[in-house]
């Protein structure tokens, strides 16, 4: 199983990741969901059997490198909250990436979250005191589109946009994460659509306690051949 180490409170951690959960569908305000569903299905992708999803993907596919290698053009990041139950059990809050292949997810969600890398950030926080103010949490990500030099915003919100990840932790099989698990928790609109960039860029904030955790990566697109 990978082996990550991760920059803590408690100084570094070293985590073995044997599973890789991918919650889908998961804002908190129906309407919002709906748009969601309403902008993939504006790309060919077919709406969700029930909400929200839990997709499971290799853990393998985590990775802290700064780039990633796509297959085509058609890919594209998504920032989200990141949990890990540790060895013990014990909890801790991440970021990551939900690279995504959108011209495959128009025939297969799941087999789409299957074909691209998922970035993560090198810092945790731990999750238990961060339970009373989770939803003033905010996630960020900035994209530099090809063709481009400048970076824009491309998602920006708070955590009470999502399901509480308390209650997406508890829909899981069993009622919880088992020790070794990782699950990415859902991601904001898309500000001007969903589209490619060559790099990514994300931030998840505490306001309450300044402080953030940040990642970016570097996207190169491998050539599709016939």
């Amino acid at each position: 199983m990978p082996s990550f180490t991760f920059q803590t409170d408690a100084g570094a951690q070293t985590i073995d990741i044997a599973q890789l959960v991918v919650a889908g569908w998961t804002g908190r305000n129906a309407a919002a969901v709906q748009h969601h569903i309403e902008e993939l299905a504006a790309l060919g992708v077919p709406g969700p059997s029930s909400v929200p999803l839990y997709y499971r993907v290799g853990a393998e596919l985590l990775t802290q490198a700064p780039a990633i290698s796509v297959l085509g053009p058609d890919t594209s990041g998504e920032v989200e909250p990141l949990i890990v139950a540790d060895g013990n059990g014990a909890l801790w809050l991440g970021l990551a990436s939900d690279h995504t292949d959108r011209a495959l997810e128009a025939h297969s969600v799941a087999k789409s979250k299957q074909a691209c890398p998922k970035p993560i950030a090198r810092d945790l926080w731990k999750f238990d005191p961060l339970r009373a103010h989770l939803d003033t949490l905010c996630l960020r990500a900035d994209i530099l589109e090809p063709g481009l030099a400048e970076y824009v915003r491309y998602q920006d919100g708070v955590l009470a946009a999502l399901r509480s990840l308390p209650e997406l932790m508890a829909g899981l099989p069993g009622g919880g994460l088992a020790p070794g698990t990782a699950m990415m928790c859902g991601t904001l609109t898309a500000m001007g659509g969903i589209r490619p960039a060559t790099q990514f860029r994300m931030a998840l904030l505490d306001p309450v306690q300044g402080r953030e955790i940040t990642c970016d990566y570097r996207i190169d697109d491998l050539p599709v051949i016939a």
